[in-house]
């Protein structure tokens, strides 16, 4: 299961259709040091690897679609018996034309030396500058030695100009393999997650509860987490990004898990609320069938040619209105949505791009008021929810919030592919009836 040779090749030849008479550079990501001299395992830029499939760091992609001979050209670190002795084999030179398809491959010390051979005769180069403020300068000052010729030769690259506008609408809409990819990344989270609710029960730690699942991605061959894993007890839960999971779970509390495996670099993400003890309060169950309802009227809008908010919208009418209902909000329903009354109780937004990068690339907005239209082959997450925090402060004008109600965090969220003729839900192997969770 993967990414065939000849796909990245494709998105090559489509990305260089793009650029014209261009040259685009792309840097791999470099080593992170988690301390001293010890490194975090590394993970590749995606954009990067969706062109490439190179999974090594220290390395530059080269693509200039007006070069005679080199078109896709590598710059690597070379074999180096002694030093892959400690780090890992290296593809090296040669491995870079034989297994990836480069045109030419150099080591990466020859960066300088070989690089203006790719730019001289491009109008303009293509290039992300990122956080490698570094790398950031040595393209910038390449530019500007060829920008001092301008007078001189005529015929330079006039400008330099971000690749992500290129990049990320072509990442946006997956194809066939991306999409094996993604349902098997989804496949082992809801395994993980199912695991989950069987193990948890009141006394065990969150970070037990976190065990679990991630024993359970490695063992079913994932790389390993898509991000650090939420397993929110309590009042935890109303911390949208809580990842100390340290806490001991109780009788009578919530237990809220966001979490998703990466498998092949793409990601699953997955969010399931729950009873430790196997019972809703009465306060959690309405709360919890309110999240339910929106978020089964927001997956029903997720459907090819409707605009990205329109599920949004959907899930925070059902909201405000179940709030208003339960007297935890009041006054007029377009009122409290136009003036954001009800962000106390829910603050982001219901879903996210997914793919390479959990919260993907792509725009939601082409301008301030054209959304991006849903196509097939989209992967999106539907994921509202209520926190109400036990210090939370009321929007003006609102009631306060009842001790009762306190404390209750809740979050139900899916991934969804948007297909020819509406949705598939990625991620329908996790129960999420109330039956279902207080039924283990």
């Amino acid at each position: 299961m993967g990414i065939e040779l000849n796909e990245y090749r494709l998105r090559r030849e489509q990305l260089m259709a793009k650029i014209g008479n261009g040259t685009a550079i792309f840097r791999s990501a470099p080593m992170a040091t988690m301390h001293n001299d010890v490194e975090y395992v590394f993970r590749q830029d995606s954009d990067f690897y969706y062109l490439t499939g190179f999974n090594e760091p220290e390395a530059v992609a080269i693509l200039a679609p007006h070069h005679e001979e080199h078109r896709f050209i590598l710059f690597l670190q070379p074999k180096e018996p002694e030093k892959e002795t400690w780090t890992g084999y290296r593809c090296g030179v040669e491995g870079a034309k034989e297994i990836y398809g480069a045109d030419e491959a150099y080591s990466i010390a020859e960066l300088d030396e070989k690089l203006p051979q790719y730019l001289i005769n491009a109008d303009r180069i293509y290039y992300h500058l990122g956080k490698d403020r570094h790398f950031n300068h040595v393209i910038l000052s390449h530019w500007q030695r060829l920008m001092s010729q301008y007078q001189r030769r005529g015929k330079v690259p006039v400008a330099i100009e971000d690749t992500r506008p290129i990049t990320y609408p072509m990442r946006l809409v997956k194809s066939t393999a991306e999409i094996v990819l993604m349902r098997k990344a989804a496949e082992i989270s809801a395994q993980a997650h199912n695991r989950a609710r069987e193990f948890a029960q009141p006394g065990v730690y969150e970070y037990q509860v976190q065990a679990e699942i991630e024993h359970t991605f490695r063992v079913k061959g994932a790389m390993g987490i898509a991000y650090p894993s939420i397993v929110a007890s309590g009042a935890n839960a109303c911390i949208l990004h809580y990842i100390e999971n340290d806490r001991q779970m109780q009788d009578q509390e919530l237990l809220l898990i966001d979490a998703g495996c990466s498998y092949g670099y793409y990601n699953g993400d997955i969010t399931r609320t729950f009873p430790v003890g196997g019972k809703f309060t009465p306060e959690q169950k309405a709360l919890y069938e309110l999240v339910l309802e929106a978020q089964l009227k927001a997956i029903a809008e997720v459907q090819p040619g409707k605009p990205y908010n329109e599920f949004h919208d959907i899930a925070v009418c059902v909201l405000v209105q179940g709030l208003i209902d339960l007297g935890l909000l009041k006054g007029d329903l377009e009122e409290i949505i136009q003036q954001e009354k009800y962000k106390p109780f829910y603050m982001h937004r219901t879903g996210h791009w997914l793919g390479l990068d959990v919260h993907d690339v792509g725009v939601y907005k082409h301008n301030e008021e054209t959304w991006q239209i849903l196509q097939p082959g989209h992967i999106l997450t539907v994921e509202p929810g209520i926190y109400i925090s036990p210090n939370i402060q009321s929007a003006e004008g609102q009631p306060e919030v009842p001790e009762n109600w306190r404390g209750i965090g809740i979050r139900i969220e899916d991934d969804l592919l948007v297909t020819e003729t509406g949705h598939e839900i990625l991620t329908a192997a996790v129960p999420k009836s109330v039956d279902a969770m207080e039924n283990k």
